[in-house]
């Protein structure tokens, strides 16, 4: 019964293609032919078989490499243009084809018969036009890389335009125009912003003469066609919004912003939507082959074709497509069978780790954000804002029509539509964070791009800015980012997103509707080790203490930004907890500490913040934030000791500080035999020397709780080296120093004066050549701390308000712990700091002075490689869209994979039910 079997089984499983495809990079016949073969013409058959051989996205890059397109570039370059085409013209061919899109039954054997051979079936035109798509997202990136910044290739073969003789009379032309799908405002029109010529003069009739008119180039026909297969019914968009036999119809994907019908179920549709925004994303990325120097100078023709060149009616429409695609991402529901039982399945606990598939929903989501942040960021060339009368810089529709419609949208419903899909993206990663089993959920893949999309929202729309801290998911918001970066924050390769949270925590807290809303309590369920008890203020207090606290000085560039945050809501704070009143204190005793203030230039600037922090609250809530006052009183040594800090006390305390560890070391070995080596100011007298150590004790102590904190010398040492830019222009002091604190002392009465302790900078009361040898080993960076940089920002410290809050309160709570019990001591202390009043001694409170984030050529480069950069990563998997090729915007380190062992699990999972963490004193950081 056998018999009839056939002996080998390569004949049914070659009808798949799979000898063909093997052989593919092989045969001469193949990719190799590329490059060996001159002159190849275009009528040529050797090009059928990238048309039909490859089945999906991963063939075309595991079989095409970017070793074979780079080498024919440089021995048949002819080639390559000749490629690029030869594919073009297809696309064309196909996109006016009745038979495209291939319109299949959603049968077993009719999805079988999509991997047969050609000519043992009916053609597939829409696997077509998914090659076509593959094979110039397989090469534009190498002929990028190719050509760097000269352009020369590109310039021939995709800008370059031929001119024709025509008639006049065929020239004239009517444009067929439907009713808009949606009005948003345009304050511009005047200017000619709109589309459409203007309406011709009358002229007379001439005679009939040939004329010369310029075709469309190869690059701007591209892009026309990846347009219209963004909006091609059966392809793209569902085939029951097709108008008669015009199959490209120009609606919005999904309803939200500007569309409030759902043209239908698309899932079908997910994955070709994907392949069309790669190819997009492809053609964007031209400019992450250019130098960051560079990137204003040499823009990419591509990107400021698409958001300059195209019709309005084609930007409004992919703008509104890709909003609403992404924020629709929280809410949308897959009603077929595949994804409901995909729904239920991704319910299950670790079920990400059994199977691989990625979503075809969750990747069309994250290419829709990509794309977005891609255009909303584009300042390159002629793309730059305009600066208007009052100084901001905004866009325009002819700078970039993605972001001057961005700026446009006004109506309350669409700001709500935004807000709640960037509150459900972000909720839906804090529950995989918040989770009794630690991995058991896929975490969401977008959440990077949501950030960085919301950050550009709030950046280009000031209406949505003050919209979202009306709203009541504000503070959600604030502790979903703060969480966020709370969890990222020990991976360096999430860094620049960790510094992108704090500027955006400093852009909403410079509003004036921030502040208020920090009276609330925080209402989403957050993960419980980083959770707190009371307000909104609390949270975000002990949220930015942690990042300083536990990162050893790594994410030091953070810090400006965190703490002018903290500096523009002080304000506002009212009945801050013990917690979040004493992690202040141990912010300001970390930065003042002179190991840390002597280490770097910039490094006051943040003393200063935390004065203005401490100045806001005695100034606006003195008595509503008791527990903040009795920490400042039972550490006035150290503002007492900050206002006559000098050069020569703060090395001595260093050294000091170090000695101590030295002694603790050799007691603890058991080696300790007499006392450490003696400094240079020991051949001092010795009366004296001791006098000033004493006058110094309280400037600051290392304790063990303190350790992590930027000014120990352990987090000293492993602080980043690397320069971060736009950290000087926060750090370094400058003129808007005296903002707050320079004209205070104006407005003091006289017994005011009387009150304030005289500050005072004494000389160098040490050798100075021995200082200079100490100082020159405590900068960092070549930095060489003087006696004049020293009084440079120490006299401009604005201590005057702390200072007099201290002479006027410290002797009555002196007096109140000595007749009083110590264990009720403070009690009573903090219930008569409640009650208290300085109206008599201090000033009237004024204005709140609110820093916003200034944007910079520095800052939009810095950005632009961090959202290429998000891009380049998530492209490096499954297909390796940019891999292999010289990126120049960006630099791109390849770390080996590590093998995870399974004893990290087993102590991952004990610690998760523990809750422990690494944070927690039972763990120690190498």
């Amino acid at each position: 019964m056998f018999t009839k079997l056939p002996q080998r089984f390569a004949a049914p499983f070659s009808i798949l293609g799979d000898e063909a495809k093997l052989a593919f990079p092989s045969q001469a016949g193949g990719i190799a032919k590329l490059a060996t073969t001159r002159h190849i013409l275009e009528t040529d058959s050797y090009w059928q078989q990238y048309f039909v051989l490859f089945d999906s996205a991963s063939d075309v890059f595991s079989l095409i490499t970017p070793h074979h397109i780079r080498r024919a570039l440089l021995d048949a370059p002819e080639n390559v243009a000749t490629l690029i085409r030869v594919v073009t013209a297809r696309l064309s061919t196909l996109l006016a084809d009745h038979t495209f899109p291939f319109l299949s039954n959603a049968s077993v054997a009719a999805f079988a018969t999509s991997f047969i051979k050609p000519g043992n079936s009916d053609r597939n035109t829409t696997k077509e036009a998914l090659n076509c798509l593959r094979i110039l997202q397989r090469v534009l990136p190498v002929v990028f890389e190719m050509d760097g910044e000269l352009n020369t290739f590109e310039l021939e073969v995709l800008w370059k335009k031929e001119e024709i003789e025509i008639d006049e009379e065929s020239n004239e032309s009517t444009e067929i125009s439907g009713d808009p799908q949606f009005v948003i405002e345009d304050d511009e029109e005047s200017e000619g912003e709109r589309d459409g010529p203007p309406p011709p003069n009358p002229t007379p009739p001439k005679q009939k003469q040939k004329q010369k008119q310029q075709l469309p180039s190869l690059g701007e026909k591209l892009f026309s066609m990846t347009m219209d297969l963004l909006f091609c019914c059966g392809f793209t968009i569902p085939t029951s919004v097709q108008q008669d036999h015009h199959k490209i119809n120009y609606v919005i994907w999904e309803k939200g912003v500007g569309s409030t019908t759902d043209p239908g179920p698309s899932h079908a549709y997910d994955s070709n939507k994907t392949e069309v925004l790669r190819l997009l994303l492809v053609l964007l990325s031209r400019q992450i082959y250019v130098p960051s120097g560079s990137l204003f100078t040499h823009p990419s023709l591509y990107s400021l074709y698409l958001v300059q060149k195209i019709p309005r009616r084609d930007v409004l429409t992919l703008l509104c497509s890709l909003l609403n695609t992404s924020m629709n991402s929280s809410t949308s529901h897959d009603t077929s069978i595949g994804g409901m039982a995909g729904s239920v399945a991704g319910k299950l606990p670790y079920n990400h780790l059994v199977f691989k598939g990625g979503d075809p929903k969750s990747t069309l989501v994250s290419a829709s954000l990509q794309v977005l942040c891609v255009l909303l960021d584009f300042q390159g060339g002629k793309a730059r804002d305009t600066t208007v009368d009052s100084g901001d810089s905004v866009p325009t529709a002819r700078t970039n029509a993605f972001r001057y419609f961005l700026m446009k949208l006004h109506r309350s419903q669409d700001f709500d539509f935004i807000i709640n899909g960037v509150a459900g993206i972000l909720e839906q990663q804090m529950a995989t964070m918040n989770n009794l089993l630690p991995g058991a959920r896929r975490a969401v893949l977008y959440t990077n791009e949501t950030i960085l999309f919301f950050w550009k929202t709030i950046e280009l729309n000031k209406k949505f800015r003050a919209y979202v801290l009306q709203s009541d998911k504000s503070m959600d918001l604030i502790a979903y980012l703060l969480c966020y970066a709370l969890e990222i924050k020990d991976k360096p390769q999430q860094h620049g997103l960790c510094r992108a949270i704090s500027y955006i925590i400093q852009t909403l807290s410079a509003e004036p509707g921030f502040g208020p809303k920090l009276t609330k309590p925080v209402k989403p369920q957050l993960p419980a080790k980083w959770n707190a008890a009371g307000t909104a203020a609390d949270f975000m207090v002990n949220a930015i203490y942690a990042i300083v606290a536990t990162t050893s000085g790594t994410l030091s560039s953070l810090y400006p930004a965190l703490l002018i945050a903290l500096a523009n809501s002080a304000p506002y704070f009212k009945d801050l907890t013990v917690t979040a009143s004493t992690r202040l204190i141990q912010l300001f005793k970390s930065f003042s500490n002179p190991l840390f203030l002597l280490a770097d230039e910039g490094h006051p600037r943040l003393l200063f913040f935390m004065l203005e922090v401490f100045n806001a609250v005695i100034l606006h809530n003195l008595i509503k934030n008791a527990n903040l006052i009795y920490g400042i009183l039972s550490s006035h040594k150290v503002f007492e000791d900050l206002g006559t800090f000098t050069l020569a006390r703060g090395l001595r305390e260093i050294k000091r500080v170090q000695q101590a560890k030295e002694e603790q070391v050799h007691k603890a070995d058991g080696n300790l035999k007499g006392k450490g080596p003696s400094g240079p100011e020991d051949d001092a007298d010795p009366g004296a020397e001791k006098a000033r150590l004493l006058e110094s004790e309280g400037s600051l102590t290392v304790t063990e709780s303190a350790e992590n904190l930027p000014g120990s010398p352990r987090s000293s040492e492993g602080q980043d080296d690397g320069s971060e830019i736009l950290t000087q222009s926060f750090m370094s002091p400058g003129a808007e120093t005296p903002t707050r604190g320079g004209s205070f002392a104006s407005v003091l009465s006289e017994k005011a004066r009387g009150k304030m302790r005289e500050r005072r900078s004494p000389s160098l009361d040490a050798d100075i050549t021995v200082d200079r040898i100490a100082a020159a080993n405590v900068g960092r960076n070549g930095f060489i701390p003087t006696q004049e940089w020293v009084t440079s920002w120490q006299q401009g410290l604005p201590l005057d308000p702390v200072m007099l809050l201290i002479s006027e309160l410290l002797p009555q709570v002196q007096e109140l712990q000595a007749t009083r019990h110590k264990a009720n001591s403070t009690s009573i202390i903090i219930e008569f700091l409640s009650k208290v009043s300085l109206q008599h001694v201090l000033p009237t409170a004024p204005l709140p002075s609110l820093r916003r984030f200034l944007w910079s050529d520095a800052s939009i480069v810095w950005l632009t490689s961090l959202i290429w950069g998000e891009i380049y990563v998530r492209g490096m998997s499954p297909l390796g869209v940019w891999n292999g090729t010289n990126v120049r915007l960006f630099y791109v380190k390849h770390s080996p994979a590590q093998t995870r062992q399974i004893t990290e699990t087993v102590t991952n999972v004990v610690g998760g039910f523990l809750r422990r963490n690494s944070d927690s004193p039972h763990t120690r950081r190498p």
